[in-house]
């Protein structure tokens, strides 16, 4: 597949581009300063910034599906608000571009942990990745209304962290997948691209969002 991928330089985003070029797809990735990205076989750099509809609809536009792992970074003091612009300017962008396959990899905090109740919400969440988590969580109420775009939302599991692929990963829904004894379930960013290329190669969440887990 030829597949276009915003935020390849990120923590997830750079293991997604590592599991998509190791599977034989063709990466077109987006960056603000391509010469910043490693030249590799399979990997197109285009330069394009994520907050400008108009430059992602033209970097996009011949890709058969487009994943986002965008984060502007947990230390951007605007995340809240630099995060929902680069969102619309993606969606928008996409939209533009007529590429109907779209993958976005959110957060952990719009998870229900009960009834009514999302993680993001709970005492115990880290105030330093709040404004983040609510950001995600809006971009997921945004895509849940689009009707234009064959969209999936992935949300991590609560422990998302480096470590081995080993290419196992279970599926879940709304709700966190349950860990071992008191330990939040979790799994290595190198999985959670297993399941991100595995989604992109055999949909099974159109129009849903979805979490995996170790």
């Amino acid at each position: 597949m030829k597949i276009a991928l915003i935020g390849a330089t990120g923590f997830v985003g750079s293991a997604v581009l590592t599991e998509l070029l190791a599977r034989g797809h063709q990466v077109t990735a987006l960056a603000r300063t391509p010469a910043k990205m490693t030249a590799q076989p399979g990997l197109t750099v285009v330069a394009a910034d994520a907050l400008d509809a108009t430059q992602v609809a033209r970097a996009v536009a011949d890709v058969d599906a487009v994943v986002s792992a965008y984060n502007p970074g947990w230390s951007e003091p605007r995340i809240y608000d630099v995060f929902l612009q680069a969102t619309q300017a993606i969606f928008n962008g996409v939209r533009q571009s007529g590429v109907k396959r779209f993958l976005m990899v959110g957060g952990a905090g719009s998870l229900y942990v009960a009834p009514g109740v999302q993680l993001v919400d709970t005492p115990p969440f880290p105030a330093e990745y709040r404004q983040g988590a609510l950001a995600a969580r809006e971009a997921l109420r945004l895509i849940q209304s689009e009707s234009s775009l064959d969209w999936t939302f992935l949300s991590p599991p609560i422990a998302l962290a480096p470590g081995a692929r080993t290419g196992q990963y279970r599926v879940g829904g709304d709700t966190p997948l349950p860990g071992v004894g008191e330990a939040p379930s979790g799994i290595s960013v190198a999985d959670l691209a297993v399941a991100i290329t595995d989604e992109l190669e055999q949909p099974r969440h159109i129009q849903k969002r979805f979490t995996v887990a170790n």
